[in-house]
């Protein structure tokens, strides 16, 4: 209750709500433009699909860092207005430039529209990359320290929420904006962008009345030498044994979840009664123990040890991965322990965003949400790539095992480390 009655947080709140549907369905938007522009009518649409996620993760292993290196130097406000504004700007240029350029002509082997599309989700995947840390920099500033798990545990759930539902209804929404502009005589053919360029530009608009209350020192004043504020942050993660520790919880934590993503079509797949493309309602269940796991934290996690909650989420999340490997053809068991999984790594992700939010000084917190930005998303990237290919050489049982092992082995290291300090 203290973080719902203030006005701050729900402004900011409201932004990240806005944003992250936008973020989801901005997705959900170029498959469809690629369906209805590029995909051949016998072609599978896989490949035009990769492309684009490529385009949409380079710049989060590129930039992330740098990111946050120039959010230490600006405005945290000003960062996340100007950011959702011109995503929103971005996105609602696409009807026009694929208007104004021939779509169909080649180059280097590929459809000019194509490109076109690669390089806005290129430019709104940068913009984003400026999103993140000032959004996770912002928070404690205006959250008191001692409402901060709170606050990220309503994130983490609204997060969940609106991954879940911008996956879901996504295409759907989109299909129900070009109906209602047409509904009220409007016969235009860019309602798909105006409903994701319009999220992003509500967010931004609503952030514009957020008061952070920043102070002079909360903000480097030198001109930034990018790759000496970066080793600077990578010095403070050396020395400060807490948060360094609580990122690589984190890093842990993200991969054992994109690995998962990717076994879940091999699960969906083997459940007699699933699909594999039905494999989003494995993830579902895991999005919806994550939120149960969140709301726990939120109303009750306040007084308890993140270090004890750190080792019962990895040996909660070893128990329900080595269970999801005995219950690969039972739908009840499976999603049971996919919703298991979440609720206890929600025990371990939010308390460690806490402590990183909560032991970093203003000054360092933009390089600090930079790297662990860059951190997360490679950590996201490799299981993508690896995951699949060990599944095939080692089978699905053998490799949900070893990820169970992982959780074990990060959450005894925290256990060791947080001793230690």
């Amino acid at each position: 209750m203290p973080v719902l009655k203030n006005p701050r947080f729900l402004v900011l709140w409201s932004g990240q709500i806005f944003s992250q549907l936008a973020d989801k369905i901005y997705l959900v938007l170029m498959i469809a433009l690629v369906a209805s522009n590029f995909q051949a009518v016998d072609q599978s649409i896989s490949g035009w699909v990769s492309a684009i996620m490529i385009a949409f993760t380079v710049p989060a292993i590129l930039f992330g860092s740098i990111a946050g290196v120039y959010v230490d130097r600006w405005s945290k406000k000003r960062v996340l207005v100007i950011s959702n504004l011109l995503r929103g700007l971005f996105v609602l240029c696409v009807p026009l430039f694929l208007w104004l350029v021939e779509v169909k002509n080649e180059v280097f082997g590929l459809p000019l529209g194509f490109w076109f599309l690669l390089g806005i989700t290129f430019v709104v995947s940068t913009l984003t990359q400026f999103f993140a840390p000032a959004e996770q920099a912002v928070l404690p500033l205006i959250v008191k320290n001692k409402n901060l798990l709170a606050a990220n545990s309503l994130y983490t759930t609204t997060m969940m929420v609106l991954v879940i539902v911008g996956f879901a209804v996504g295409e759907p929404l989109l299909g129900l904006t070009d109906k209602l502009l047409i509904a009220i005589g409007l016969d235009w053919s860019f309602g798909k962008e105006l409903l994701v360029g319009g999220a992003y530009g509500i967010a931004g608009l609503l952030l514009i009345a957020l008061k952070t209350d920043e102070k002079l020192e909360d903000v480097q004043l030198q001109q930034p030498h990018v790759w000496a504020d970066i080793k600077e942050g990578i010095r403070y993660l050396q020395k400060n044994e807490q948060v360094r520790n609580a990122l690589i919880q984190l890093v842990i934590l993200f991969s054992v979840f994109a690995a998962l993503a990717v076994l879940a079509v091999s699960l969906a797949a083997q459940i007699p009664s699933l699909k594999a493309e039905q494999f989003g309602f494995l993830l579902a269940a895991g999005g919806v123990g994550m939120a149960i796991g969140a709301f726990f934290l939120g109303n009750w996690g306040e007084n308890l040890s993140y270090r004890l909650l750190s080792l019962w989420g990895s040996f909660g999340m070893a128990i329900a991965l080595i269970a999801l490997s005995f219950s690969t053809y039972n739908l009840p068991l499976t999603l049971f322990s996919v919703g298991s999984l979440g609720i206890f790594a929600a025990l371990i992700g939010i308390p460690m965003q806490t402590t990183i939010q909560g032991e970093t000084p203003p000054v360092m917190r933009g390089k600090v949400f930079g790297l662990q930005n860059n951190a997360v998303n490679i950590a996201l990237s490799l299981p993508l790539a690896l995951a699949g290919v060990a599944e095939t050489f080692f089978g699905l049982q053998p490799v949900l095992l070893g990820l169970s092992g992982l959780a074990i082995a990060g959450g005894m290291m925290n256990w060791y480390i947080s001793v230690k300090t």
